[in-house]
Formats: C-alpha cells, sequence, structure tokens
C-alpha cells in the first residue's frame, strides 16, 4: 500500500470560539492512537470482506439543550435542533465509524467521551472512529467539562446524542450497497473581496468556488435507502452572530441542518442524511443573515437582516437538499467486491507554522514568517469506487479541486473540519492577496500544497 492502514497521528488542545481551533488537532488524535496493522492482516481482512460483502447501518439523535443550559456561549434560545449522526459500515473482520455533529467545532475531550460510547455500542476500535462537524456557527462550542457546570453538561447531553444514534446505527446494521453521484448548486460564494485597505469579507462574485454536490447513496439490499451523504464546499453561517429584533442570539444547524433536513423529509426519515464539508475556508453562502456590504469606494460595512434571515437560510437549505435529493434518485447502488471494497488508513504530513492573527480589518502588510513546524492528521476512507479525505484545517477551494483532479478514484470527496476542527489552511494566493483566512491561519504559506501532495500519495497507494 505505501502507508500502513491507521498509521499513528497526533493531535491536541482545547476549544475556544474561532480562536481556539488551532490546537484542537493534537489532542483529539491522542486520544484515539491508531494501532497499525500488518500487510498479512489487511489481505486477510480484504478476503473475508469479498466474501461477506458490506453491510451499513446509520442513526441520529439531536442534541438535546433545555431552557436552564442557556445563555450558553452567549446563545440565548434554541431555533432548531443540533444533531448527532453516526454511520457504521464492515466489511468483513473492518468496521469503521463515522459520526457527525451540527457543531462549529468540539473539543478533544468531547471526542474522548463519543470515542468511548460508540466504541462499546459498535464494538468498534476507538482508532477506527471518524468524528467530524458541519461548521455551524450558529452553535456553542464545547468547552472542556471542567471550565463549567454548564460545560459539563452540555458535553452531557452531547454523549448522550451519541449514544442513542449509534445505537440506532448498530441495531439497524444490514448488508448494503454503494452508489455516488454528482450535482450542481449555486448556494455558495468565495467570500474574499478587495477593498479600499486590501482584501476582506464579501460577496467574491469573481473569486473560485466549488458549485459541485457530491453525493454518496447506501442502500439495503432492498432498495430502500439507508444513508445519503453530501459533501459541498461551504460554511454554514447563514444566520452567524446575526440578533434577533428581541435580542436573541438563537442556535442553528444552520445551512448544513436545513439542507440535510430537506432531504431526510423527502426520504419519510427513513434515511439517514449527512453534510459532510468541504473546502469551507473562502467559501460562505451566498446570501447571508448578517453580511458585508462593500461601496463603490470599496469601504466595508456590516448589516443584519435579523428575523428576515430565516427566509435566507430556508431557501438555500431547501435548494442545496433539494439537488443532493435529486442526485440521490439517479444513482444506481452496486455490489460485488467493487462495491463493498471497505479500507480505512491515517498518516500525517509535517509542515510550517506561523503565528496565528486575529484579523478585524483588511490590511495591506502582514508578518507571516514561519515559527515552527506541526503534523498535520489525515483520515481516508474508501468505500468501493468512492473515497472520503479529510484533515482539520478548513481548506481553501482550489486545494480541495486540486485534490480532487489528481484523485484515481472516479468520485472523492475532500472535507474540512474533522476531529473537532482547526483554523485555516490557505493556498499560496491567499497569502499573495492577505485574505483573512491566510491572516487567521497558524499554518505557513505552502502548507497547504504539501498537505495536498500526501494525498495524492495516499490516494494513490490506496488505488495501486
Amino acid at each position: 500500500m505505501g502507508e500502513n492502514e491507521n498509521e499513528e497521528n497526533r493531535q491536541g488542545g482545547t476549544l475556544h470560539r474561532r480562536s481556539f481551533l488551532n490546537g484542537s488537532v493534537a489532542a483529539a488524535v491522542t486520544a484515539a492512537v491508531l494501532g497499525a496493522g500488518s500487510a498479512a492482516e489487511a489481505s486477510a481482512a480484504e478476503a473475508r470482506a469479498a466474501v461477506t460483502g458490506l453491510k451499513a447501518g446509520a442513526g441520529r439523535a439531536a442534541i438535546d439543550i433545555p431552557a436552564s443550559l442557556l445563555p450558553l456561549d452567549n446563545f440565548t434560545t434554541v431555533h432548531d435542533d443540533l444533531y448527532v449522526r453516526t454511520l457504521v459500515l464492515e466489511s468483513g473482520s473492518r468496521r469503521v465509524v463515522l459520526a457527525v455533529l451540527d457543531l462549529t467545532s468540539i473539543s478533544a475531550e468531547a471526542i474522548a467521551a463519543m470515542r468511548s460510547v460508540i466504541s462499546k455500542a459498535a464494538d468498534v476500535a476507538t482508532a477506527d472512529i471518524m468524528v467530524t462537524v458541519t461548521h455551524t456557527f450558529s452553535a456553542p462550542h464545547v468547552q472542556a467539562a471542567s471550565s463549567s457546570a454548564a460545560a459539563a453538561q452540555y458535553v452531557q447531553q452531547i454523549t448522550q446524542a451519541t449514544s442513542t444514534a449509534i445505537a440506532a446505527a448498530v441495531k439497524g446494521l444490514r448488508s448494503a450497497r454503494v452508489g455516488y453521484g454528482t450535482g450542481t448548486c449555486d448556494v455558495n460564494v468565495n467570500r474574499d473581496v478587495r477593498t479600499a485597505d486590501g482584501w476582506w469579507l464579501g460577496t467574491g462574485e469573481a473569486g473560485t468556488s466549488d458549485k459541485r454536490v457530491g453525493v454518496t447513496r447506501v442502500d439495503d439490499l432492498d432498495g430502500n435507502p439507508i444513508a445519503v451523504l453530501m459533501n459541498y464546499s461551504v460554511q454554514s453561517s447563514v444566520m452567524m452572530e446575526s440578533v434577533m429584533a428581541n435580542g436573541d442570539l438563537p442556535i442553528t444547524a444552520d445551512l448544513a441542518g436545513a439542507a440535510v433536513q430537506h432531504l431526510e423529509r423527502q426520504y419519510d426519515g427513513d434515511a439517514v442524511g449527512f453534510f459532510l464539508v468541504g473546502s469551507c475556508g473562502d467559501q460562505s453562502p451566498a446570501f447571508r443573515s448578517k453580511r458585508y456590504t462593500i461601496d463603490k469606494d470599496r469601504n466595508w460595512s456590516q448589516v443584519d437582516a435579523q428575523d428576515a434571515g430565516w427566509l435566507l437560510l430556508t431557501v438555500q437549505g431547501e435548494r442545496l437538499g433539494t439537488e443532493a435529493v435529486r442526485v440521490s434518485e439517479t444513482i444506481k447502488t452496486a455490489d460485488g467486491s467493487g462495491g463493498s471494497a471497505l479500507r480505512f488508513l491515517t498518516s500525517s504530513v509535517t509542515v510550517q507554522t506561523t503565528a496565528s492573527g486575529h484579523p478585524t480589518g483588511p490590511t495591506t502588510s502582514y508578518d507571516f514568517t514561519p515559527t515552527g513546524t506541526a503534523d498535520v492528521p489525515i483520515w481516508v476512507l474508501q468505500v468501493g469506487d468512492g473515497v472520503f479525505v479529510g484533515v482539520s484545517p478548513e481548506l481553501s477551494t482550489d486545494t480541495a479541486l486540486g485534490i480532487r483532479k489528481h484523485s484515481p478514484f472516479p468520485h472523492t470527496a475532500v472535507m474540512s473540519m474533522f476531529e473537532g476542527g482547526a483554523k485555516n489552511m490557505a493556498e499560496a494566493r491567499s497569502y499573495a492577496r492577505i485574505t483573512y483566512e491566510a491572516m487567521d491561519s497558524s499554518y505557513a504559506q505552502g502548507a497547504a500544497e504539501t498537505v495536498a501532495a500526501k494525498i495524492g500519495d495516499l490516494l494513490r497507494s490506496l488505488r495501486g
């Protein structure tokens, strides 16, 4: 293969709104040390997989946030529920679990608690559990349980929802088939714009934006959908920091949640929908409630639509969900060895780091001098002819496009925000422009290109 499955990774840190994302990666992976299997064991597992085929089960559960917990991280009310969704995949002796949460990010401590629950319920090694978030900005950050009684209860509520979701996934585990499709949806936009004072945030219509919707459908042998996964490049930030007319700051699963809810309704709740966030570093929803505007002199300002923002969320979520359903309905799931191949590996690559800034406005000068190095973990899951590649940092669109372009797999989902998430990993052009993504990053110029090259090597090792 060129890389051992479950090669050891390292990760660490704690989380604190936006600024805490840097440190989360190392601690979370350290909490789940991944053991390497021998080539002989891998070969034996693949031989058994060819005989037994693929099995799958999916479950979901809402994270209960009682009124007594509010306000939490400045959020004062719950507009719609945040969910934990789990997918169990099994082939032969190999079992892997994917957990997706409607959160901005999640602490290493909470991930460890989730892994413990999932491992026991699904009889799966903690090393074979992938955790990621949809990156909705309208959800309380998950602080360490020791920080406050409210934080401890919040972690407990997340763990309880995880327990319910994984129990449903295990109970529903059955023989399955998988298929892939691709659509297009125009609800994202590049957020880098040129202002009088340098590059800043806004609606960059001329910038690179990936409109592709990658859809994976998992069916049982009777053709009934078990799970539908959509991979799309956008931050779920339609309602980010939008304060309602009555002063409330609401919790919402935002764009990802609205899209998935629309999808699940089309399947009468029988199929579990998953939103896998793609390159989100330089992508925002086309229409946001609290948004940046640029005047004719390239001066920037912010305005807030407040309660009217919910219509923007509903329409864009419905549009994305509708396209995911349309593509899903065109997919023909396949059985046989090609459709049941299940392989999971992890690796890491060392990149240069720089001091992360806290940009509050545009500038024409910035010090990006490298300050050290860091290991960036990489997760790769192959299911038949499709592959899912995940990293913790928020990738930029050009990086994700490059990974997919050079992938030997016909269906490649590139994902950000694995293992609790990390801050931006901008591509070279962002450093030249001094964009928000570059200033907000703790990774030095060239890191994204190094990660993309490593991912390419891993994908070729799997395909070869």
